[in-house]
């Protein structure tokens, strides 16, 4: 990303951001992009929209002062309705986890985009330029629209043997068949049933459906261990991997900071201020720590 001035903030028209999601009261993307925007003194909001269905935010999008917006479980396949048009990589995945605002009046566009995809690759890159190992087997977990984008960044980071498993075999194939013309993907029905240790795996499953023994069988001498969930951070996947010497662990705070950073950068054309928005995080924790501590209910 190339670093842009700071705007004035008396040239700078007020806007509206949000996360677009159910049962997210918990999200700390306000924390994230919230710190973002102070640091460049820009007259941004960005909070906490709930809805079990995403029509309840339509008019939130047509809002005149709407700048943008994260979406989260379970409108990541339908948001695409609202949008003007969509990224190519967005229309690819068939998810969407970022709303563009661009132009206003008549030449206001939506733009459906998605930053999970690219977050996680850029970990995967990482992971890579500091180990020197080249992965070759990769697992997804999970078949929803966060698994669509580990699928894709699996592909773009050239992993040669992507494993898709999930709790319903038929969702999965049909992640599996929509990427057919693009890459493969091998649906397993169960983690039991994987010939082979993967030296990549992402979680993307909601960390409270799952158990320590459903992963005990994962881990092969080395790799890179994904857990897209972040309520709690110290996930069962994640527990599991840490068990296994030889095997890089990333929680789901720092895949959320990974795709947020791309995503400010999509909003405000400036560099995100990335060491402002992780204190912004660690400070929360310990706000909420402090509250557990005192009896509080945060």
């Amino acid at each position: 990303m190339a670093q842009s001035a700071s705007p004035s903030n008396h040239t700078v028209a007020p806007k509206n951001f949000h996360i677009f999601g159910s049962g997210i009261s918990f999200s700390i993307s306000p924390t994230i992009h919230n710190a973002g925007f102070t640091n460049y003194d820009l007259p941004y909001k960005y909070d906490i929209r709930e809805s079990p269905n995403i029509d309840g935010v339509a008019g939130l999008i047509s809002d005149k002062q709407f700048g943008g917006a994260s979406v989260t479980m379970p409108h990541k396949l339908q948001v695409h309705k609202f949008c003007t048009d969509q990224t190519e990589t967005a229309r690819l995945i068939g998810a969407i986890n970022t709303l563009v605002v661009k132009g206003d009046g008549d030449e206001r566009q939506i733009i459906g985009d998605n930053t999970d995809w690219s977050g996680l690759h850029r970990i995967m890159a990482d992971y890579a330029t500091r180990t020197g190992q080249r992965s070759n087997i990769g697992l997804v977990i999970g078949a929803g629209g966060a698994s669509r984008a580990a699928l894709y960044a699996m592909h773009k980071a050239g992993i040669q043997s992507i494993y898709l498993v999930n709790r319903t075999v038929a969702t999965a194939e049909k992640v599996r068949d929509d990427f057919k013309s693009v890459f493969d993907i091998i649906v397993v029905p169960n983690l039991e049933e994987l010939p082979q240790n993967p030296d990549v795996i992402v979680g993307t499953v909601p960390a409270e459906t799952t158990t320590e023994d459903r992963f005990s069988a994962l881990f092969g001498a080395r790799g890179l261990c994904i857990d897209m969930s972040y309520k709690p951070r110290q996930t069962p996947l994640l527990s599991v991997a840490q068990r296994n010497e030889g095997w890089f662990t990333v929680t789901g705070v720092e895949v959320l900071l990974a795709q947020a950073y791309d995503q400010f950068y999509l909003w405000t054309g400036l560099e995100p201020p990335r060491e402002k928005m992780v204190e912004a995080v660690a400070e929360h924790e310990r706000e909420k720590a402090r509250g557990v501590t005192k009896g509080g209910l945060l």
